[in-house]
């Protein structure tokens, strides 16, 4: 900048306006804030131009100056102050963006680290030929469309041939507020396009052959704040296509909005504030749905359950969701970011107007980060816009790399073995629209037709849109041609840029008019900086070029008037632009083609796949205003370009049509790799209803002493052991009473597994006879205690104060009159079933006591006195085994954490003394790699490890345990909170009959046993030391982000004797009757 004339017009502008808005504002407390749109500041303004565009020794020589020449004036001391502080923010941003540029480069050069990792790792399966490939000789360059053709081409395209399908699909959108008819769209930065998107979605889906129902989840909200409408549990949409054989549709068929409550049922919470109550809401879903399946199985399924066929959630919140739901349910994952929050973070720190922490603090965007590398780690699909967002945002995660993902996938296509590693499918297709309301007009009006609109020539005006009027009293000569431009006044739009491009371009001026849409606005003082800013250079440069006659920019538009405006640019045979810097994906540009209007666009981000698609216009350097000016005359000046643009967009347009979206959709979760609860032992569905069938002679049967123990003796206190079938049929035909025996019958013909099946599961370990009879006692339960203590000793050894502990809970439970008898037993932990068997004993607890063994971390399950071998010994449920195997890779990840771990960066490890783990094979099993801690001050945060485990394409669910002495890695989708929920899907024990007793520390999986539906009993006191340290590196979100700070379902002891436990249990009970 010449001289400093510039600078000091600026400090005086300060000067004038208040100089207090230097300083930069933090928000208070740590309380999320939502952002605050504010009022166009002026000295805020001025700072940044003064920041940003004037250089720091400048700035320097002026504090000099005015150093020099101060006297005892106030406003000479004022004016020395502020460029001191100036120039200090100056110093600030050039550090910041430093900083940045370090960050970024370091991050880019972890990823190809990682990358070269994996591809290293995975080349010992290579013949010498195929070592020397590298990622660009593995993937033959193509065109976009050729690998379009490609790729659609090796898939079978949906069709009606589908319709006897009858899919069950599931979409989740958790923030805002979504309702199918007027919707608030805009009422706030939570409720805007991702609201319509999902609603439409979801009525699209469900007209689609094939598709029997859709659900949308989203949050149940009864505040006084919102409309009661919101408050509705369930919301029909639409019922589904008509059936034309006029055959009965069903009573459940179409799509609905499902309303689940979770976190403050009085409270509208903004996006920010949901991430404590997703754990709540998964349970709550997950009751939905095994419902849903159930009513579904019975309407359409012959009887048995209609598993979802898709889990798709839409945003880092629902994503979460969704990956809990998919491992809860093991059905397929989709995912639709709509936004990226690496990618926001990203923007806001290059503006330097906030530290990392305040970010953080402002938008919790840590916790969104790893929601999204979490919905990565699961999904199956990935769903985007366009190109630009899969190479330039997604590109931003440690979950996903372009030339990673390239490499697996052509291994995969050769049939070599990947190690375990996994890269979600990232696949584009367009959002759809509705094109029903669109009217194509075959010829503009003729220049006399719109003269008698417009009132030319002295005649009256035919009747016209209101916009209409608004936008020709802008303009000298409303028939010349209009240059149409839509969007919000951001800097990134790159209006200025048009508009200069329009006034240096005289024969653009002398044969089209322009018009800007740029939002609504009452004063220009009371916008937001940005758009006041925008605004401002407008007005100013309409002045310069004095364009005033040839530029519409009315201040106000209703929605429903932009189909009109479109409509009039297409009758001045107009064009539409869209000149933005970067445009993610270019709505506007479909909605004017579906009015005939050409385009022209920028050719950075998702214009370049509208416009491949639909061949309407041409691409611009949005920087070239030159190439801007050159692109907007040829099209309006030449004719016949002209026509064939807009016949070219109308020919193409049903590309992004609803059913164009959907049928594209379907084609590409076909093509997933399908699967849904499938259990390997039919056991009754007897928990209450079976009961019921019984009667009540068979429960007089239950209590007598047929229920024998797996040695021969009776039963323990819990009734843990089943019936012997010869014996039972004995004992009731000895009643004498028939019908009693036909129902006994009935039931036993269902548990008895015919021989022929098992035929069908030869790779799973075979079952001893002994055990076809026998079935977890847990499915009879209508409440678990549920203990995850974890108390340990300083070598990670189960702590024998344990024992009493046990034995307290156990008096207390058996105490209660009411809910004894109902009530069993689970004991969670990160011990073995060996080392759990070994700790039980010592204290004379025997196995049987427990309904349930959830062994190593989540990743076995044991049922005591079922699932016994030949020889007396449990073996693991095979059903759980084979629900959490999904993305399990061992051999690849055992290598990689050893290395990982033993090495400062992921170099070469050797066999020495200085490792920091060994190998602890007691402790590991075919679902989880357990290593000792040998020197705990080299462990890697969890966070730290995942991250680089992801990096090399590896997804597994990390933790330290007993007492920082261990680390395990166990499949992605298990732990012991998913255990759980698996008892409720596999048994029917609904989470909400569940109660999780915990210490006030534990294992680093502690925080997911915390929050959700189940009720959670803190003890006090038990456990002193747990492993919580190495969870979470610094500026990782906190642990408020992942538990609320107040539940109803969470009570405390100050000890573990029986009456605290006993009176906790009950203020729990208590608490959730009143939800």
């Amino acid at each position: 900048m010449a001289g400093n004339q510039w600078i000091n017009g600026y400090l005086e502008a300060i000067l004038h306006s208040g100089a207090s808005a230097i300083d930069e504002h933090k928000p208070a407390g740590g309380r999320a804030v939502v952002p605050d749109r504010g009022h166009f500041n002026p000295t805020k303004y001025f700072v940044e131009e003064v920041v940003s565009g004037v250089d720091e020794s400048d700035l320097y020589r002026t504090w000099i100056k005015v150093v020099a020449t101060r006297n005892t004036r106030e406003r000479s001391s004022r004016l020395e102050n502020m460029c001191w502080r100036i120039w200090h923010l100056a110093r600030k941003k050039k550090q910041l963006d430093w900083e940045g540029v370090q960050r970024l480069a370091h991050r880019r050069w972890e990823r190809e680290q990682g990358r070269r990792d994996a591809t290293e790792d995975m080349s010992e399966d290579l013949s010498e030929g195929e070592k020397g490939d590298t990622v660009g000789e593995m993937v033959i360059s193509e065109t976009p469309q050729k690998k379009f053709q490609r790729n659609i081409s090796n898939l079978e395209v949906w069709s009606d041939d589908n319709k006897g399908k009858k899919l069950y699909i599931v979409l989740v959108s958790l923030h805002g507020l979504v309702r199918g008819e007027n919707m608030e769209l805009g009422r706030d930065s939570d409720t805007g396009g991702q609201v319509k998107y999902v609603v439409e979605l979801a009525k699209a889906l469900a007209m689609m052959p094939g598709v029997y129902r859709v659900d949308l989840f989203t949050r149940q909200i009864c505040s006084p704040d919102v409309d009661w409408s919101y408050g509705e549990p369930t919301e029909m949409l639409t019922s589904g296509p008509e059936d034309g054989d006029g055959n009965d549709v069903g009573e459940s068929r179409g799509a609905y909005i499902i309303r689940i409550p979770f976190g403050p049922r009085d409270k509208y919470l903004y996006k920010e504030l949901l991430w404590p109550y997703i754990q709540e809401f998964v349970d709550g879903a997950l009751a939905h749905i095994l419902n849903m399946s159930r009513v579904l199985g019975e309407q359409i399924g012959g009887g048995q359950p209609v598993w979802p066929y898709v889990i798709h959630g839409h945003y880092a919140d629902a994503g979460d969701s969704a990956a809990l739901l998919s491992g809860a349910l093991n059905v397929p994952m989709v995912l639709t970011g709509h936004s990226l929050g690496r990618n926001k973070l990203e923007q806001l720190l290059k503006q330097g107007r906030q530290s990392k922490e305040d970010i953080n603090s402002m938008y919790k965007i840590m916790r969104r980060i790893e929601a999204e590398e979490l919905s990565l780690d699961t999904a199956e699909l990935v769903i985007t816009s366009t190109k630009q967002e899969i190479e330039e945002q997604w590109g931003l995660y440690d979950g996903f790399n372009v030339k990673l993902e390239k490499v697996l996938r052509a291994r995969a296509r050769r049939g070599v073995n990947c190690h375990g590693r996994y890269m979600p499918r990232m696949v584009v297709i367009p959002p759809g629209m509705d094109f029903s309301n669109v009217v194509a007009q075959e010829d503009p009006l003729e220049a006399d037709e719109l003269s008698a609109l417009i009132g030319a020539d002295d005649s009256t005006p035919k009747a016209m849109p209101p916009i209409w009027s608004e936008v020709m009293r802008f303009l000298s000569n409303p028939h010349k041609p209009m240059i149409l431009a839509l969007s919000r006044p951001d800097p990134k739009k790159n209006i200025t840029t048009l508009l200069k491009a329009f006034g240096e371009c005289r024969p653009l001026r002398e044969l089209a008019n322009l018009t800007l849409i740029m939002g609504n606005r009452d004063d220009i003082d009371e916008m937001s900086s940005g758009s006041a800013s925008v605004l401002t250079t407008v007005l100013k440069m309409i002045d310069k070029y004095d364009l005033y006659g040839l530029v519409a920019y009315p201040k106000h538009h209703k929605q429903s008037d932009v189909p009109e405006i479109y409509r009039l640019a297409a009758y001045t045979k107009g064009v539409f632009i869209n000149p933005a810097l970067v445009e993610p994906f270019g709505l506007t540009l479909i909605e004017a083609a579906a009015h005939g209007l050409p385009m022209v666009a920028t050719k950075n981000g998702g214009p370049v796949d509208i416009h491949q698609a639909l061949n309407n216009g041409l691409l611009v350097d949005p920087h070239d205003q030159r190439a801007i000016a050159d692109a907007l005359l040829k099209l309006v000046s030449e004719k016949n370009q002209w026509h064939e643009c807009r016949k070219n967009g109308w020919k193409n347009i049903h590309l992004f049509s609803w059913p164009e979206h959907c049928r594209t959709y379907l084609t590409r979760v076909a093509a997933c790799r399908m699967r849904h609860p499938q259990w390997q032992t039919d056991a009754p569905t007897d928990d209450q209803a079976a009961k019921q069938s019984l009667g009540d002679s068979l429960m007089d049967v239950q209590d007598m002493s047929l229920r024998l123990s797996v040695d021969g003796e009776k039963s323990s206190i819990n009734g843990s052991v089943e019936y012997d079938a010869a014996e039972l049929e004995k004992e009731v035909a000895a009643k004498g009473d028939p019908e009693l025996q036909d129902q006994v019958k009935h039931i036993l013909t269902k548990i008895r597994k015919p021989a022929r099946e098992q035929e069908e599961f030869k790779t799973v370990k075979k079952q001893p006879d002994n055990a076809l009879n026998k079935y977890p006692a847990l499915r009879r339960r209508r409440r678990l205690i549920a203990i995850a203590l974890d108390c340990y000793n300083r070598v990670g050894d189960p702590d024998s104060k344990m024992i009493q502990v046990i034995q307290d809970i156990f008096n207390a439970v058996r105490g209660e009159s009411q809910n004894a008898r109902s009530s069993g037993f689970a004991l969670l932990t990160a011990l073995p079933l060996s080392e759990t068997e070994k700790f039980l004993k010592s204290g004379d607890i025997q196995l049987t006591e427990f309904d349930a063994l959830v062994c190593s971390s989540g990743s076995e399950v044991y049922y005591p006195g079922s699932y016994i071998e030949d020889d007396g010994k449990m073996y693991p449920d095979p059903d759980y085994a084979s629900h959490i195997d999904y993305r399990w890779g061992q051999e690849g990840l055992e290598k990689t954490i050893w290395k990982l771990m033993n090495t400062q960066d992921g170099g070469d490890a050797s066999q020495s003394s200085s490792n920091c783990i060994e190998e602890d094979v007691e402790s590991s099993n075919a679902h989880c790699i357990s290593y000792l801690i040998k020197d705990s001050t080299k462990a890697k945060k969890v966070d730290d490890l995942r991250q680089k485990l992801r990096m090399r394409g590896l997804r597994c669910h990390l933790m330290y345990c007993r007492n920082s002495t261990r680390i395990q890695a166990i499949p992605l989708l298990a732990s012991r909170a998913q255990a759980l929920r698996y008892f409720f899907v596999r048994w029917g024990l609904s989470v909400a009959n569940i109660c999780v007793i915990l210490g006030e520390t534990g294992d680093t999986d502690y925080e997911e046993l915390i929050s959700g539906t189940h009720k959670t009993v803190i003890m006090k006191g038990v456990v002193e030391r747990g492993s919580e340290d190495l969870l979470r590196t610094v500026g990782s979100y906190p642990k408020d982000d992942i538990v609320p700070a107040e539940s109803p379902l969470i009570a405390h002891t100050n000890g573990a004797e029986a009456d605290e436990i006993s009176s906790a249990l009950n203020e729990v009970s208590k608490s959730s009757a009143g939800l």
